[in-house]
C-alpha cells in the first residue's frame, strides 16, 4: 500500500449492514465538512471482492482505512478481520472496529488480530478525526471551517 501525498483524501471503507449506522456516518462525514472518499459494503463476502478486487469491485480503489462492523451477515467481521491479517497484501491497512459490542473477548480478539482501534456505537466524528491523524502516512481532508480554531 503506498502513501498518499499530503493533502489527498484517502479512501475509507465502510463494512456495515445497518443502513441506519450507514446513513450515521455518512451524515456525521458530511455534517463535519469530511471529504474523504467512503465506499460501503454490506456484508463480510462483499468486503472480500472489493478488498481483493473482484467481480463488480474490480475497478475499486484499495482502501487506505476499514471502518468495520463486527456482526456482519455471511462472513462476520471477526473472521473478516482474520482474513485480513493473514493477507499480506491486505494486513497494512488500518482497521478501525466499529461495534455495539463491550464483550472483553471481541476487544482481546480484535486487538489479537491487529485492529488499529476498537470503538463503540455509535462513534463521533472527534474519535474518527482522532484515527485519521494517529495514522502517519494518511491524511483527513476537511473543508475549511470544519473545525474550530482550537481544534486545528
Amino acid at each position: 500500500m503506498s502513501s498518499n501525498v499530503e493533502g489527498t483524501p484517502i479512501e475509507i471503507l465502510l463494512i456495515e449492514d445497518d443502513p441506519d449506522d450507514v446513513w450515521e456516518t455518512r451524515r456525521m462525514l458530511s455534517d463535519n465538512k469530511v471529504t474523504n472518499q467512503l465506499h460501503v459494503v454490506q456484508d463480510g463476502e462483499e468486503a472480500l471482492a472489493f478488498l481483493h478486487q473482484t467481480g463488480k469491485y474490480s475497478d475499486a480503489k484499495p482502501p487506505d482505512l476499514i471502518l468495520l462492523d463486527l456482526n456482519l451477515p455471511k462472513r462476520d467481521g471477526r473472521e473478516l478481520l482474520s482474513d485480513i491479517n493473514a493477507d499480506e497484501s491486505l494486513k497494512a491497512i488500518p482497521v478501525v472496529v466499529l461495534t455495539t459490542s463491550q464483550a472483553e473477548e471481541d476487544i482481546l480478539r480484535a486487538r489479537e488480530l491487529n485492529c488499529h482501534c476498537y470503538i463503540s456505537k455509535p462513534i463521533h466524528i472527534d474519535q474518527i478525526i482522532m484515527i485519521l491523524k494517529s495514522l502517519d502516512d494518511y491524511s483527513i481532508t476537511i473543508t475549511k471551517g470544519a473545525l474550530k480554531p482550537n481544534e486545528e
